[in-house]
């Protein structure tokens, strides 16, 4: 099973090897990433927070990021908990109104205090539309004393399935940071754009970056991600140390049989 997800090999063996190989071959971008990380300072005010547990909403691709997420903020002391859901997880468009007979009662559950959105695949809709429905994620999230940070999606290779909706994807985040300006600050908007570039990019580095299906992540990139998504958390919430990628690595997530297409 392992074997099948890093693409060779046919044993446990040969899949820590491949494990082994994701940290040496990310142990420098790790660490120019870290370092970029902290020279941004924080904001005014915020000297010594400290990060509260986080939660993250998504879709699928989201939910394969947790992988790793979840061993790095483990590895940092920071709670975190996944809510991110396979074929859905979105808050506007298909499916989004079976999202919401749930959403407010899993937050509450999880008394999170910050709430990450990753702008899903299937966030469709008009500007409008997709305005409302991230208004209605800020007077969740901020009604149970979180705050909103919504992260931009990777970009996709999209098929038949995804084409009508291009457009739709594209002017998402601008919705997302209408509604952060309006917020008094209890959201924010990450563009990942740093981690993904602006085009679907498979390869990365020489090494499996993005799955061939077009949307979701290998472990490379949702590891890089996470190095990203805890850099950028360190610079709001400076009491937050993250914890050295090495430490997180290499325990195992990448084996999930999540990770296909790699």
């Amino acid at each position: 099973m392992a074997a099948e997800v890093l693409g060779h090999g046919d044993g446990t063996v040969e899949a820590m090897s491949k494990t082994r190989n994701l940290v040496l071959g990310l142990t420098g971008l790790f660490l120019l990433t870290t370092a970029c990380a902290t020279t941004t300072g924080a904001p005014a005010g915020a000297d010594d927070r400290a990060l509260p547990k986080v939660v993250l909403l998504g879709d699928s691709v989201a939910a394969g990021e947790a992988l790793p997420l979840a061993a790095a903020f483990e590895a940092s002391g920071v709670e975190f908990q996944s809510l991110a859901s396979d074929g859905g997880g979105n808050v506007v468009g298909p499916f989004a109104d079976e999202q919401w007979k749930e959403l407010h009662g899993k937050l509450r559950s999880a008394e999170p205090g910050v709430v990450v959105y990753q702008i899903t695949s299937y966030d469709w809709g008009s500007p409008q539309e997709q305005q409302a429905a991230y208004e209605k994620l800020l007077t969740t999230v901020t009604g149970i004393g979180a705050e909103l940070l919504f992260v931009t999606m990777p970009p996709i290779e999209p098929d038949d399935f995804y084409e009508p909706h291009v457009a739709d994807l594209d002017r998402a985040p601008e919705a997302a940071r209408a509604v952060a300006a309006g917020s008094a600050g209890r959201a924010r908007v990450l563009d990942a754009g740093e981690v993904w570039g602006s085009t679907y990019q498979q390869i990365k580095d020489g090494k499996p970056d993005r799955s061939d299906d077009g949307i979701h992540t290998c472990p490379q990139g949702a590891a890089r991600f996470s190095n990203w998504l805890l850099g950028e958390l360190a610079e709001q919430y400076p009491g937050f140390t993250p914890a050295a990628p090495q430490t997180w690595a290499n325990t195992g997530w990448a084996a999930d049989t999540r990770f296909k297409g790699c």
